[in-house]
């Protein structure tokens, strides 16, 4: 199937909505780096500095100090691990094969698992079985998933980084790049102290929106072209409280109606959703609520709301989005106190500080990464990682609901090194969801563990660059391949 007939598979051929911008970059900063702006202070000096400590930033830095360089980490919030801990984004999805025989995405993403499990926060992904609780009852590509409380997740960040030696900076908002002519020299960044120049012999961006690869001039297209839309937003939220007991019971009986219409799910508590719709108390785009189990028995997480149109590189837009969000969770609230067995004295734990993006800037690197190539499991010659994670596109068929979720048809594919290298700037490599891939293909690969393992690689890359004086493009990846395999990374 090529990209063609399978975007008309979707329904996505024609484009629906308004336009999204394809392709939009900004002019390089004068070699002063500074643009004209006045009283930047000359703060910090670095081998490498990581922007955005999501999952992606995290493993880029610690990959990177492993390797013998200095790392500064800057991240504009009071915390490491982005979607994971402010976003309450969970469990990680599966980092097993599709067969779900072999756990293939390892490296620091296991260490990080088990140093979860050896705290008390985090159930281990080979205990994980597709169909129950732990998955919300999904089968397709929801095998071997990792339930974590996202408070140790805080913690364990934070030990991995102070062990490598990685110094990071929190309240650090990335303003623009220093630039000499095409090649990145550092960053000016936003503190309590005001503007600080943080200069470094390579950068990597990961704040999942390429915002530092955007504003130093590399090419980027904005959602998906082929239809003009964007996938929409959702603001997770934790409860406790629960009656796990009487919840599953009044789940399970009905695992039989588990169905997809027209890209639509009537999932778990489909037949609640139902009821309250008929009482006019149900104006949500969905159908079902995605309910999953967390390492306590009495809390789960829900991905349910839904935010479509969401620019997360515009200001009002997205400000717009979080108070929606949040109108949607005390809908839900009300939903799970009236309508849902067990949930009747469910406390709402919190809200997302922050609201969950999955999608926004895709950077045009050396390679843009097809679909196809997820679909045919093609491991390429530069590969980085392994994965198996489905091809999950919410909002896909452009109604409310409508999405497309497809499990890939071979075993595992791969990820090429040259999906991390922006075109047109120097001395600049992609760690997440921003990395240079087609809107589908990012869809799979946007999720936490493949996030963190293409971090891990960008990191280790990196090092190697400044190590050995290369470019990211003319990096020997025979070295890469060889440092990998040293940091635990799977490759087959």
């Amino acid at each position: 199937m090529d990209r063609r007939k399978f975007i008309g598979t979707m329904g996505l051929a024609a484009a629906a909505g308004a336009t999204l911008p394809a392709f939009k970059a900004c002019a390089p900063a004068a070699d002063t780096g500074f643009s004209g702006m006045n009283n930047v202070k000359e703060s910090y000096q670095a081998d490498l500095l990581v922007v955005g400590g999501g999952p992606a930033g995290v493993c880029a830095a610690v990959a990177a100090a492993r390797k013998g360089v200095k790392v500064l980490l800057a991240d504009s919030g009071n915390c490491l691990g982005g979607m994971g801990t402010k976003g309450l984004v969970g469990p990680f999805m599966t980092c097993y094969d599709a067969a779900g025989e072999n756990m293939i995405i390892r490296g620091l993403f296991e260490e990080i698992v088990d140093r979860l499990i050896a705290e008390g926060g985090a159930l281990h992904p080979s205990k994980i079985r597709h169909t129950t609780e732990f998955t919300a009852w999904i089968t397709e590509g929801h095998d071997h998933v990792t339930p974590f409380d996202p408070e140790i997740l805080k913690k364990v960040y934070d030990r991995i980084c102070t062990e490598a030696g990685v110094k990071v900076l929190f309240h650090a908002g990335f303003v623009a790049p220093i630039m000499k002519g095409r090649k990145i020299g550092g960053a000016i960044l936003l503190t309590p102290s005001g503007l600080e120049a943080a200069r470094a012999k390579m950068v990597i961006d990961a704040t999942g929106d390429g915002t530092v690869a955007f504003r130093a001039g590399a090419p980027c297209v904005f959602g998906d072209p082929e239809n003009g839309r964007v996938q929409p937003a959702s603001l997770f939220f934790r409860i406790n409280n629960v009656d796990t007991d009487r919840l599953i019971a009044d789940v399970v009986p009905h695992l039989p109606e588990f169905r997809r219409v027209n890209g639509v799910s009537y999932r778990c508590l489909h037949w609640r959703v139902a009821e309250a719709e008929a009482a006019g108390e149900w104006d949500l785009a969905r159908k079902s609520v995605n309910i999953w189990r967390s390492v306590e028995k009495d809390q789960w997480v829900i991905n349910c709301t839904r935010i479509h149109g969401v620019d997360a590189t515009d200001c009002e837009n997205l400000s717009a989005a979080e108070v929606e969000g949040r109108r949607q969770v005390e809908e839900l609230m009300n939903f799970f106190h009236k309508y849902v067995p067990g949930c009747e004295k469910a406390t709402l734990m919190g809200t997302g500080s922050t609201m969950g993006i999955r999608e926004s800037r895709h950077v045009h690197g050396d390679f843009v990464l097809p679909v196809q190539d997820l679909i045919d499991g093609v491991i390429p010659e530069d590969n980085i990682l392994l994965s198996a994670n489905s091809i999950d596109v919410h909002g896909a068929m452009g109604g409310p609901a409508g999405g497309l979720y497809m499990p890939i048809k071979k075993n595992m594919y791969g990820v090429p090194y040259r999906c991390l290298i922006p075109k047109d700037v120097e001395g600049l490599l992609l760690a997440g969801r921003c990395i240079s891939a087609d809107s589908p293909a990012a869809g799979a690969i946007r999720v936490m563990p493949p996030a963190m393992a293409i971090g891990q690689a960008a990191g280790v890359a990196a090092a190697l660059c400044i190590t050995g004086g290369a470019t990211p493009q003319g990096l020997d990846y025979a070295d890469l391949k060889k440092s990998l395999l040293e940091q635990k990374v799977y490759l087959g």
